[in-house]
């Protein structure tokens, strides 16, 4: 039969309703798939992230080495003297009572380097003095062998200058005389005995282990020498080095108003 052009157009009608059923069974299909989960992404992981220092916390910087101890400062102490401290250095008859006398506790520096406490009885007029220029020697860290009342020496003054002892009131007649030294009145002391000897006239020093201190100028540790700063300090307060003797010489000794 041939194809007329009804036949030709029902047929084309035909073919449009099943592409259009054939359509629709597709996307039908498509729809009814469950939808997949999206991965998550990096930026909304549920694992917990690291805390991160504030911005305004500082970070930690290492311990540092503790420094070492600084030495003490210098103390003084200066009170009445019990007669029973005295026992050999005054009594009855001295030229100063012991009520007017004082013992000073105070720090000195000692030829190991170290710090160390000493003791000393001065006339109670010069212990403000003797306060003073210590406290400048131990500043200076000028070193001093020791600091202990004669009385340790039983009063003997040659035993505690053997010892290099440095020492101030002792109730005697000053050396080669009958008239009291300075030291029976409590203003005069003698600093480091063996590194400043008493030199004769004739150059002789009464002590063996001082005889190479002898000469002066001497570059030496706990030496004095004519016009250095231990002479000063005490120049300052008005007491004389016996160092500027003529004749002999007392490199060791300072006395308030000379002798």
């Amino acid at each position: 039969m041939s194809n007329s052009p009804l036949v030709t157009r029902i047929r084309a009608v035909v073919a449009a309703a099943v592409g259009c059923l054939a359509a629709a069974a597709c996307s039908a299909t498509a729809t009814s798939q469950p939808a997949q989960p999206a991965s998550p992404s990096p930026a909304t992981s549920s694992a917990p992230a690291s805390p991160s220092p504030s911005a305004g916390t500082p970070t930690p910087s290492p311990t540092a080495s503790p420094s070492p101890t600084a030495p003490p400062k210098f103390s003084a102490k200066v009170t009445k003297v019990a007669r029973d401290r005295l026992r050999y250095s005054w009594r009855p008859g001295c030229p100063v009572p012991v009520g007017d006398l004082r013992l000073i506790t105070m720090t000195y520096w000692g030829f190991d380097d170290r710090p160390h406490t000493g003791e000393m009885v001065v006339n109670r007029n010069a212990a403000d003095d003797i306060v003073t220029v210590f406290r400048r020697l131990y500043d200076w860290r000028w070193p001093i062998r020791k600091m202990e009342l004669v009385d340790v020496y039983k009063g003997d003054d040659f035993d505690s200058i053997d010892a290099d002892n440095t020492s101030a009131f002792n109730c005697r007649p000053a050396t080669g005389s009958s008239s009291w030294s300075k030291h029976a009145y409590g203003r005069a002391v003698d600093i480091n005995p063996r590194e400043n000897p008493y030199v004769s006239a004739d150059g002789s020093v009464a002590h063996k282990n001082a005889r190479k201190f002898a000469k002066r100028p001497l570059d030496e540790p706990g030496v004095i020498n004519p016009g250095d700063r231990v002479v000063r300090a005490f120049e300052r307060l008005d007491w004389e080095w016996g160092g500027y003797w003529s004749g002999i010489k007392d490199y060791q000794h300072f006395s308030k108003g000379g002798g």
